[in-house]
C-alpha cells in the first residue's frame, strides 16, 4: 500500500454562509514596507479570499503576514517586503463580510496536534510515519528542509548520519545559524567541536581556540566553498551539502564569533533567504534550536497546493530534548501539521538514518 498524505476537504461554497458574502476590500501601499491601515493579518489556518465572485486560496500561507492581490491571485507577503502599489487585503477579522473565510476543518483531525507530549512518550509511531513521509517526498520531488542547531554536529555518528541522508536524497535544504556550520567545519578541520573531540568528547589542550582558528582560516580563504576546495575539511554535513550543491542559509545573531562569510548579518535579507527555502518546503525537520525552529515554523506554510490542485499539509517535525522547545514550536505553528519528538537529537538522526538507509 502506497503512502498517502492526509486529504484536505475544501469548503462547500454553495452553503448558506457564502450566499451574501462580499468580495475582498483592498488598500494600496503608499510607502515601501508599510501596510495600509486595517490590513488583514494572516495565520497558519488555510484561508480563502473572495475575488470576482470566486473564492481563491493562496498557494502558500504564513503567520503574521499580509495577503496581496497580484494578477487575480492572492500572494502572502511579509510586511517588510511590501512595495508601493501593492494591493493589500483589508479586514481586522476573517469573515465573509470582509471576503475572507478561514477553513478550520479542512484537514483531517490527524493533521492537528495536541500539546503535552513529553520525554516519556512513545514515539515509535511518529518515527514510522516520518520515515514513510520522507520516502514519499523523495519519490515525488519534495523539498525536505532541515533546521539545525549546533549541538547536532557535536557527535561523530550524527554528522555521518546527516551526510548519508543528504547523499541518499533526503535533504534539499538547510537553515541554521553561524554556530552550527562553524562547529561542523571545525570537526572536519580539527576533529573537535567547541574544542572537544567529536568521538571521545575529550577536551583538547587549548581547544577553546579551535573554532576561532577555523573561523579565521575560512575568512582568510574568503568562503566556505573555497576553504573546502583547498582540502582543509575531511568530512561533515556542510562539506556534503557543498559537494551536492544543496543550498544552506545561515542567519546570524548578535555577537556571533567570526562570523563565517556566508552568514547573513542583515536580518531582513536573512529572513528573505529563509523564506525562499520555507516556500519550497514540503517537509521540515527542526532539531535542537528554538530560535531557528520557531522562525521556520512561523515562516513556513501549513499547506501546499500541488500541481494537480490538491492541497496537502506541510508537516514540521520538532525534535529536542527539552519539552518547552517543542511546545513553543507547536504553538508557533498553531498546532497545525506539526509533530513533536522529545528525544536526544543524536539518537533521532541515527534512528532515521537506519530506517531509511539499509
Amino acid at each position: 500500500m502506497s503512502f498517502v498524505l492526509p486529504k484536505f476537504t475544501p469548503p462547500d461554497f454553495s452553503s448558506e454562509i457564502f450566499k451574501n458574502s462580499r468580495e475582498i476590500r483592498l488598500g494600496e501601499v503608499t510607502k515601501n514596507g508599510v501596510a495600509p491601515s486595517g490590513f488583514y493579518l494572516t495565520s497558519h489556518m488555510p484561508a480563502y479570499y473572495n475575488h470576482k465572485n470566486c473564492w481563491i486560496i493562496p498557494k502558500r500561507n504564513s503567520q503574521n503576514c499580509v495577503a496581496v492581490l497580484e494578477s487575480d491571485e492572492i500572494v502572502i507577503k511579509e510586511l517588510n517586503n511590501l512595495v508601493v502599489g501593492d494591493k493589500v487585503v483589508l479586514g481586522k477579522d476573517a469573515s465573509v463580510e470582509n471576503g475572507i473565510y478561514v477553513h478550520k476543518d479542512g484537514f483531517d483531525k490527524s493533521v492537528v496536534s495536541e500539546p503535552g507530549r513529553f520525554v516519556e512518550s512513545s514515539f515509535t509511531n511518529d518515527y514510522d510515519y516520518l520515515i514513510e513521509l520522507m520516502r514519499h517526498e523523495k519519490e515525488n520531488g519534495g523539498h525536505i528542509l532541515w533546521v539545525l542547531g549546533p549541538s547536532v554536529v557535536f557527535d561523530y555518528y550524527t554528522r555521518i548520519g546527516l551526510s548519508e541522508l543528504a547523499e541518499n536524497g533526503y535533504v534539499q535544504g538547510l537553515l541554521a545559524g553561524n554556530a552550527m556550520a562553524t562547529h561542523d567545519l571545525e570537526a572536519g578541520y580539527l576533529d573537535t567541536a567547541l574544542g572537544q573531540n567529536i568521538y571521545t568528547q575529550e577536551s583538547m589542550p587549548m581547544g577553546h581556540y579551535n573554532h576561532l582558528d577555523l573561523l579565521n582560516e575560512v575568512r582568510r580563504s574568503g568562503s566556505i566553498r573555497d576553504f573546502i576546495k583547498e582540502g582543509n575539511v575531511k568530512d561533515g554535513f556542510i562539506k556534503t551539502l557543498d559537494k551536492l550543491d544543496i543550498p544552506y542559509v545561515l542567519v546570524g545573531s548578535i555577537r556571533d564569533d567570526g562570523p563565517l562569510p556566508e552568514v547573513y548579518t542583515n536580518i531582513p535579507d536573512g529572513l528573505n533567504a529563509m523564506k525562499e527555502q520555507t516556500d519550497k518546503a514540503t517537509l521540515i525537520i527542526g532539531m535542537a534550536t528554538m530560535l531557528h525552529s520557531v522562525s521556520a515554523a512561523e515562516l513556513a506554510s501549513s499547506y501546499s497546493v500541488r500541481e494537480d490542485g490538491s492541497i496537502v499539509p506541510v508537516f514540521m517535525y520538532s525534535v529536542d530534548v527539552t519539552e518547552n522547545v517543542v511546545n513553543k514550536v507547536m504553538a508557533a505553528r498553531e498546532y497545525i501539521a506539526v509533530r513533536p519528538i522529545v528525544t536526544n537529537v543524536q539518537d533521532f538522526v541515527v534512528n532515521v538514518q537506519r530506517g531509511l538507509i539499509k
